[in-house]
């Protein structure tokens, strides 16, 4: 066997140069580096290019001949389908003596399974492809869902389609619902966070109101199976419903699923046609007190009656949130970083699509800092009625606005629920885009008059969950009328 020759002395020192060389031009490209470092420039001196218009992707919307609207979006980058049916119903319709029905028939229509498909086995194929349908129903719509991967579309459609026309509704399931909604009562004065935005909705909306009645121990024992049943047949119908669909498929082959689905589903004999419960406010003015001697910082909300998205000083209005609020904005730099005053505060007019939101404003803060906080947050909402806002502040706040539009529009399923979303209440399909030029076009002045129209210190309730023994100075500083509220829990009838 031939040895391996050793390398030479000669080879030994040009490896030994080689690496040297390699060394210094290391240590060379690394004592430079500080000095590009000492290149960069701060962030204000960054710049940036502007970002790309939005594009809509391509999408077929078109009707059933029973009135069921379709929307269809094909996205082929991965191989999953997706799809969301609305309906319009929601809890405001429920009766008054009911609350909690329409949650729990939201609820049951998935967990209770289908006529065909006991709910332990409509759970067992679904996970066996890692595939999801539910349900629920919200204050203002119901809504049902699916995912999947492609290759498994027409069985989940199947079952999608089977749990929103032949849904059991076992009385076992209910009870368990029924169950979990008490569970929910018992736990709801738990966090002081829960209590200010509860209380703070009967305040504004009256505690009777759809927009902020509760469930209660009661109302649950008034709901039967017959129940749900009734409240189901009564607003689920084709003709109520938007079907949008998103991913990998075909939309020739969709379109005959659907119509194999849904096509023979008969409209209502008579359509429901639910009226949109009107909204009011119920308290103009006056502070409120939940005490809860055990805590020891306060929670703050404050605030009046809203509006709706289709006002058309919307895109002003939230050109006035960014002056306000957020990071950067004037209540964190002025409350929470100047006064220290703060741990979090807040202040957006925040409005619904098709009754009035709220405007609203508040915060946490220690117990002591409690009345200054409310003084505080209350001398910016005056300052931004009496005095114009800086050129810099709406340049920022417009920014703000338009480079987080994009966001809206980061993935195709996105982009269709907001298509779905603006049919179902009635709003033009290009109603963000008409918001987006409304942006563009804000100027001081709009920003004053806006404030100034819709900013309303009369009418600003306010609503603290405290201590009052370590309020100091106490709330009566701020007024001589503070009401208390009693938030205990109504107890459940004895069975």
């Amino acid at each position: 066997m031939t040895k391996p020759k050793l390398k030479s002395h000669k080879n030994r020192k040009s490896l030994r140069w080689l690496g040297l060389m390699l060394i210094t031009i290391a240590l060379v490209v690394g004592f430079r580096l500080p000095a590009a470092a000492a290149e960069a420039r701060h962030y204000t001196e960054l710049e940036f290019p502007p970002l790309s218009d939005v594009q809509i992707p391509d999408y077929t919307r078109y009707e059933l001949d029973n009135g069921m609207v379709v929307y269809l979006m094909e996205d082929h980058e991965l191989p999953l389908v997706s799809g969301t049916m609305l309906i319009r119903t929601g809890d405001r319709l429920e009766p008054a003596n009911e609350v909690g029905l329409a949650a729990i028939t939201g609820d049951v229509m998935r967990t209770g399974g289908t006529t065909e498909h006991p709910a332990d086995e409509l759970n067992q194929l679904l996970e066996q492809r890692a595939a999801s349908v539910e349900t629920g129903i919200s204050s203002t719509a119901g809504s049902a869902s699916f995912s999947t991967l492609a290759e498994d579309v027409d069985l989940v459609f199947d079952l999608f389609a089977e749990v929103l026309r032949k849904p059991a509704f076992p009385q076992e399931k209910m009870d368990l619902a029924k169950k979990q909604q008490a569970g929910q009562i018992a736990r709801r004065n738990d966090d002081p966070n829960d209590i200010a935005s509860r209380e703070f909705a009967k305040l504004i909306y009256g505690e009777k109101s759809p927009y902020a009645r509760t469930v209660e121990y009661e109302t649950l024992d008034n709901i039967s199976r017959e129940d749900l049943v009734a409240f189901y047949e009564k607003y689920f119908h084709p003709d109520d419903m938007i079907l949008g669909i998103v991913g990998d498929f075909d939309s020739a082959k969709m379109r005959q699923r659907i119509q194999e689905e849904f096509g023979d589903w008969e409209p209502a004999s008579e359509p429901p046609q639910p009226t949109v419960p009107q909204a009011s406010q119920a308290k103009e003015g006056g502070i409120f007190m939940v005490n809860q001697p055990q805590l020891t910082q306060s929670y703050v909300q404050l605030g009046h009656l809203g509006g709706q998205f289709d006002n058309p000083d919307y895109p002003a209005l939230d050109v006035l949130n960014q002056v306000l609020n957020g990071f950067g904005g004037r209540l964190f730099n002025e409350v929470r970083s100047r006064q220290g005053l703060a741990y979090s505060v807040y202040g957006f007019w925040s409005p619904r699509f098709d009754y009035p939101g709220v405007f609203l404003a508040g915060g946490q803060t220690r117990s002591e800092g409690t009345v200054p906080f409310i003084q505080a947050i209350r001398s910016e909402i005056e300052k931004l009625r009496t005095t114009p806002i800086t050129p810099q502040e709406l340049s920022s706040a417009k920014d703000q606005v338009l480079n987080s539009f994009v966001f809206n529009f980061q993935d195709p399923s996105q982009t269709l629920s907001r298509l779905m979303r603006y049919e179902y209440y009635g709003y033009p399909e290009d109603f963000l885009f008409r918001y987006q030029e409304g942006v563009k076009s804000t100027t001081i002045e709009d920003v004053q008059r806006v404030a100034q129209k819709y900013l309303q210190p009369d009418k600003l309730v306010t609503l603290v969950v405290g201590s009052a023994d370590t309020i100091q100075p106490p709330l009566t500083s701020l007024s001589s009328d503070v009401t208390s509220l009693d938030i205990a829990i109504p107890e459940p009838k004895s069975s």
